[in-house]
């Protein structure tokens, strides 16, 4: 998935001009829109589902199925009644936590229990590997922004930024699995239901973490340039502070809320992107779980894994934007 900029809304960053009742106001406007937003998306899931060709019951029942069955099973799934009675009847289910259950009668609240660990552990070592990486190229960069370092990264970041997940999780499968063979294209669970071997979890996290470090580093090397130019700054730097002291006592601490800021997006970018990665390297994840969902033509099952990955993403982009507008109130 292509990286996405969150920005703050105005509401939001003028708080200051604001008493106690004007800021819960927009914040709860603005927690409200995120929700309208999420509806949205699973109105989409749920109608794109629902139009496929064929649908749960043929999926769920053998070849030979006589058409009286047929009706039989679409009737018990509540697929014989009009779409928006079925999108509202699952959408009142899941408001009280109530998930369903799947075309072949497994609860739906237990695949998804199972599979978001997975999900979560890949998201996990992506976004490790993000912070190491992008923290230790951006700050390399910003400190000699003239050095051989600044020309390679320049285009590197860029590149990599362009580039969707799916295109880096192919190149990587192209040259490390069938080139060199020295890792594995498919992910094998083990009886845990995670990855057999720790190996399997590289290529994949690599795919998730490749853009969004190119993404990072470049944040980490801008707000560290604009804190370098605060004028406290050059005044510690006139006072013949080393660099070191000069960038890990004034410099980063200013830095440090646009960057955390940028790290709280990746969060939800990172999960966003599992669900393609790991329909890609068949990882056991929330990623595999809607892509069976939509080959069984499953809308309950697909909605409440988009709505399960969609509510972990908005409250990261809430945190986000809250972190966001907190460092734009510091520079005022």
């Amino acid at each position: 998935m292509a990286h996405v900029s969150v920005v703050a809304e105005p509401a939001v960053l003028g708080v200051t001009d604001r008493g106690r009742g004007g800021v819960a106001v927009a914040v709860a406007g603005f927690v409200l829109r995120r929700v309208g937003l999420l509806l949205v998306l699973l109105t989409l899931v749920f109608c794109a589902v629902s139009v496929l060709p064929g649908d749960a019951a043929r999926a769920a029942l053998d070849r030979g199925a006589s058409p009286e069955t047929v009706a039989a099973k679409r009737h018990e799934l509540g697929l014989d009644r009009p779409l928006p009675q079925r999108f509202w009847s699952w959408l009142s289910g899941l408001v009280t936590g109530d998930f369903g259950a799947t075309a072949h009668g497994r609860p739906i609240a237990d695949l998804l229990a199972a599979s978001a660990p997975q999900t979560l552990l890949l998201g996990g070592i992506a976004f490790a590997v993000t912070v190491f990486a992008s923290m230790s190229c951006g700050m390399w960069w910003a400190t000699k922004p003239d050095g051989w370092a600044a020309r390679i990264l320049q285009p590197a970041t860029a590149m990599v930024v362009a580039l969707p997940e799916f295109v880096v999780a192919a190149g990587l499968i192209a040259v490390f699995s069938f080139a060199a063979g020295w890792l594995p294209a498919v992910t094998v669970a083990g009886r845990s239901g995670f990855p057999a071997s720790a190996d399997m979890l590289v290529l994949p996290a690599l795919a998730l973490a490749l853009p969004q470090t190119g993404w990072n580093t470049r944040v980490v090397r801008g707000a560290l340039a604009d804190a370098a130019r605060a004028p406290h700054v050059e005044h510690a730097e006139l006072e013949g502070l080393s660099p070191t002291r000069l960038m890990t006592r004034h410099i980063f601490p200013v830095a440090l809320p646009a960057i955390a800021a940028s790290y709280a997006t990746t969060v939800g970018m990172l999960l966003g992107g599992a669900l393609v990665v790991e329909s890609l390297f068949n990882y056991p994840g929330l990623g595999a779980l809607l892509a069976g969902s939509v080959a069984d033509r499953d809308t309950g099952l697909a909605a409440a894994t988009a709505a399960a990955a969609g509510v972990i993403i908005m409250c990261v982009l809430l945190t986000a934007d809250g972190l966001r507008a907190w460092a734009m109130r510091g520079r005022r």
